[in-house]
C-alpha cells in the first residue's frame, strides 16, 4: 500500500513538472513572438571609432556590447549610436577638440551605413524612417549627442548637427557645461548655473525650432525643471531611472518622473548596474573588482577603476576601453564557477524600474535603454545578443503585446513625432 501512495505522488508529480513546463514553453513562444513583431530601440549605445573602419567595424562580432551579429541575435532592431564627447574646460580650446572628437562619431556611423554595411543597416531621420528600414529587414541606426559641450557657443552648431543626423542632445554630462549644470553638483552642492545658463535657455528653443529631442538624463533636476517650463515640445530621459528605487543623482526623482508625464515625455529606463541597485551593485563591484584585476593580468594588460578615469591619459583611457569588454566577458565567465559571488544585478531590476515608473506616470512615459560599450549592462542583458530576455521578464510579468510595443520604442517615437511636429509648425 505504502508503495503504491509513493507511486502515486511521483506520478502526481512529474505530471505537475511536466505541466510547468508546458506552460514556461508556451509563455516562451508567446514571448518570441511578440519580440519578433515589435520594433525594439535601445536609445543609447556608445561607440569607438576605431570599431568603424573599412578592417573593423560592427558587421563583424567585436568585443563590444552592440555589433550587427549580436543585434541580430537578439533581435534589437534599432540602436541609437552616441556621439559623446567628455566634458573640459569651458574655453575655445576645449570647445574646439571636443567638436574634432564629435565630428569623428558622426562621420564613423555614416561610414557604417552607407559604405560599411548598406545592405545591413540604415540611419534613421524620423519615426516613418525607423518603421521603413525595420519593415525591410535591416537594421536600424540613430544619433544621439550626449554632451552638448563641443557646441561651444555658437548656437548655429545645434542646426549642423541636426543636419548630421542628430535627433537628440543632452546639455551637459558629468560636468557643468556652457549650457546647464550637471547632475554631479549633487556631489559637493557647487553649481554653475543654478540650472540653465543665458546660452542653455536660447539651446532649448533652438532644439525646439530644429526638432531635436532635448535629453535631461545627466543635467541636473533644477537644470532639467527649468528646460521643461521652456521647451514647447516633451523632452525625454535617453537613459536614468527610478531615484525612489535607487537614489543616484543620474535618476529621476517622483517630482521629476512626474512632470515627464505631465508635460508628455518619455523616461528610457537604463540597464546600468549601479542605477538599478545600489546594493546589489557595490556588493558584486567589490567582489568581481579582484576578478576583473586577474584576468587583465594574466593578459598583460593595465586595468583600472571607475574612480581613476580623470586621471588617466587619452592614451591610457582608450587602451582601457578598447579591453574593457574583453576583460569583464571573461571575468564574468570565471565568476559563474567561483564560490560566494554576490547576486548580480539584473534583468528583474530593470523590470523593477520599469513596473515602478509604469504604477507612477503610465505605460506612455516608459522606455527601455542599455548604455551599451559605456558602462551599461546586467545579467541577463550583458549585450545585444540577449535582448530578448527583457521582452520575457515582460512578459512574464504580464505586460501586453501593446504595451511592450510601446516600453520598446512605441513612446520614444511618439515623441520625437511630437518635438519634429513642433518644429515643422514653428513661428518665431
Amino acid at each position: 500500500m505504502q508503495k503504491a501512495i509513493s507511486i502515486f505522488f511521483l506520478f502526481l508529480s512529474l505530471s505537475c513538472m511536466e505541466r510547468a513546463d508546458s506552460e514556461h514553453n508556451k509563455l516562451i513562444e508567446k514571448a518570441k513572438k511578440i519580440h519578433a513583431d515589435v520594433i525594439t530601440i535601445d536609445t543609447h549605445d556608445d561607440i569607438n571609432v576605431k570599431n568603424f573602419t573599412d578592417s573593423i567595424n560592427y558587421t563583424q562580432k567585436l568585443n563590444t556590447q552592440v555589433d550587427l551579429p549580436k543585434m541580430v541575435v537578439g533581435g534589437l532592431d534599432v540602436a541609437w549610436f552616441i556621439v559623446y564627447t567628455g566634458q573640459d574646460t569651458l574655453a575655445a580650446e576645449g570647445y574646439a577638440k571636443a567638436e574634432e572628437n564629435a565630428m569623428s562619431k558622426f562621420e564613423a556611423i555614416r561610414r557604417l551605413c552607407d559604405d560599411y554595411a548598406p545592405e545591413q543597416i540604415s540611419l534613421a531621420l524620423t519615426s516613418d524612417d525607423v518603421r521603413r528600414i525595420s519593415a525591410e529587414g535591416k537594421k536600424v541606426a540613430m544619433i544621439g549627442v550626449e554632451n552638448a559641450y563641443p557646441v561651444g557657443e555658437d548656437l548655429s552648431n545645434f542646426e549642423k548637427y541636426h543636419e548630421l543626423g542628430a535627433r537628440y542632445i543632452s546639455l551637459s554630462h558629468n560636468g557643468h557645461s556652457q549650457f546647464c549644470d550637471s547632475n554631479t553638483g549633487e556631489r559637493d552642492s557647487v553649481w554653475l548655473h543654478n540650472g540653465l545658463s543665458d546660452l542653455g535657455k536660447k539651446a532649448v528653443n533652438e532644439m525646439n525650432r530644429l526638432g531635436i529631442m532635448i535629453d535631461i538624463s545627466h543635467p541636473s533636476k533644477e537644470s532639467m525643471k527649468q528646460m521643461i517650463a521652456l521647451s514647447k515640445a516633451p523632452i525625454i530621459a535617453s537613459h536614468s531611472s527610478a531615484r525612489a528605487l535607487c537614489d543616484h543623482s543620474r535618476n529621476l526623482d517622483d517630482e521629476q518622473l512626474k512632470l515627464m508625464k505631465k508635460y508628455g515625455g518619455v523616461v528610457q529606463t537604463v540597464a546600468f548596474t549601479s542605477y538599478l541597485n545600489t546594493e546589489k551593485s557595490e556588493a558584486r563591484s567589490a567582489f568581481m573588482k579582484d576578478v576583473y584585476k586577474e584576468v587583465a593580468d594574466s593578459l598583460e594588460l593595465e586595468w583600472y577603476e571607475r574612480s581613476n578615469w580623470p586621471s588617466l591619459t587619452k592614451a591610457q583611457q582608450t587602451a582601457f576601453m578598447e579591453n574593457y569588454t574583453k576583460v569583464m566577458a571573461i571575468g564574468k565567465e570565471k565568476a559563474k564557477t567561483m564560490e560566494g559571488v554576490p547576486e548580480a544585478v539584473s534583468v528583474s531590476d530593470l523590470v523593477d524600474h520599469i513596473d515602478y515608473m509604469v504604477d507612477l506616470i503610465g505605460i506612455d512615459h516608459v522606455g527601455i535603454s542599455s548604455d551599451f560599450d559605456g558602462g551599461g549592462g546586467i545579467e541577463g542583458w550583458s549585450d545585444a545578443s540577449e535582448t530578448f530576455n527583457v521582452t520575457l521578464e515582460l512578459v512574464q510579468r504580464g505586460y501586453s503585446e501593446e504595451e511592450i510595443a510601446k516600453l520598446w520604442g512605441g513612446n520614444l517615437l511618439r515623441v520625437l513625432d511630437r518635438v519634429q511636429e513642433v518644429a515643422a509648425n514653428w513661428e518665431e
